[in-house]
């Protein structure tokens, strides 16, 4: 067995890559289950690249840290292997969550897939080694498999349970943090012994091309971590903005004046094709949240709305619009009938083609019945 030891600052060079990565990848989907089919593919390919090549790069820049007594290199096509099964793995798991409705079971199963994803990229990568082997023990792996399943289910649904932009930043550290626990659990579990008289096949690299090779996609990571996180910050900011330049206009409204809270109407904008159009508030049904968007639900159809929830309700709050769930505002003159259940209750629409029925959450109940008088 060789003696085997680690660079601490490149563990920490490994940590900010895996980190980085998250954030560009869990980013870049942001809103995208708004996008029309052809550029929400487009964006899940950009952040199944973005992850994908950031755990492998997480993983080498690691190994380029590792210290052993003896010179090793590596088999240039295993070593590409490793970085495809990653990104392809990630692709299938943001798959899950972006096409089709988002449910637990679709983001615990994309969880468990990157998970499975991390697991395969290290072990197809370290196989790739020449001139030493690497030694397993069934207790390292299996103390490896848990770990990266669990804190890859964990980090989805923090980042997909709901898309808000803290949820974002929370599943980020996760994720990256996950990245390289699972590296280092995995190692911890691994020994190495010298092969003598191995005779490589096949082109093979040096640590010094390796370090070129992740240098190059570490850079690029940096690059695109700095540009989405730009339009990230812009974006919250605002959301921000919104919510506070409404936020009088909700103070100055008269407490005795019900019946015009009612009958007001505001105009509500969507975006489509490019363009930027409005419908009247009356008009719609339901507003749905998706991250720091929402979705209309209107005659014509379901529009996408750069608005976000808390800043449609200060919008919405001298309109017939009421909270029925942190993630609902439902247009009480469009409520066909309602249904009162044991805990919560179920308000439905017979008008609107892509709504059928909302629920109303136990908290917002009482609310919701006093404003359609039941």
């Amino acid at each position: 067995m060789l003696e085997h030891g680690h660079n601490h600052y490149l563990i920490l060079a490994s940590l900010a890559v895996a980190i980085m990565s998250a954030f560009t990848g869990l980013s870049l989907t942001q809103g995208a289950s708004a996008m029309g089919v052809a550029q929400r593919k487009l964006v899940v390919s950009m952040s199944a690249v973005a992850l994908g090549s950031g755990i492998w790069s997480m993983h080498f820049v690691a190994m380029l840290g590792m210290t052993l007594p003896v010179s090793f290199h590596y088999d240039a096509l295993v070593t590409m292997m490793s970085a495809l099964v990653a990104i392809l793995l990630t692709g299938i798991a943001l798959l899950l969550v972006h096409f089709g409705k988002r449910t637990g079971l679709r983001i615990t199963l994309a969880g468990m897939c990157v998970g499975v994803g991390i697991l395969a990229m290290h072990y197809i990568g370290m196989s790739g080694i020449q001139d030493v082997k690497p030694v397993y023990s069934a207790f390292g792996i299996g103390v490896a498999i848990v770990a990266s399943i669990v804190l890859c289910v964990v980090s989805f649904w923090i980042s997909y349970g709901h898309r808000e932009s803290r949820n974002i930043l929370s599943g980020t550290l996760v994720f990256g943090i996950s990245i390289v626990a699972v590296h280092f659990i995995a190692m911890a579990g691994t020994h190495f012994v010298k092969i003598d008289g191995a005779l490589s096949t096949g082109l093979w690299m040096s640590n010094e091309v390796l370090a070129f090779g992740v240098t190059l996609s570490s850079f690029v990571i940096s690059g695109a971590f700095l540009l989405v996180g730009v339009t990230f910050a812009e974006g919250m900011r605002k959301s921000q903005n919104n919510v506070q330049s409404h936020q009088p206009v909700a103070e100055k409204t008269p407490a005795d004046a019900p019946v015009a809270r009612q009958s007001a109407v505001i105009r509500i904008p969507y975006e489509s094709d490019g363009q930027t159009h409005f419908v009247q508030s009356d008009d719609v049904a339901a507003v749905q949240a998706e991250g720091r968007y929402t979705y209309l639900y209107h005659p014509s159809g379901r529009l996408f709305c750069p608005w976000s929830i808390s800043a449609m309700e200060t919008k919405l709050a001298n309109t017939q619009f009421v909270k029925v769930h942190r993630s609902y505002l439902v247009n009480t003159h469009h409520v066909t009938s309602f249904e009162r259940k044991k805990d919560n209750g179920v308000c439905f629409f017979e008008s609107m083609a892509h709504l059928d029925h909302v629920t109303v959450s136990r908290s917002y109940l009482k609310q919701v019945r006093e404003s359609l008088g039941v």
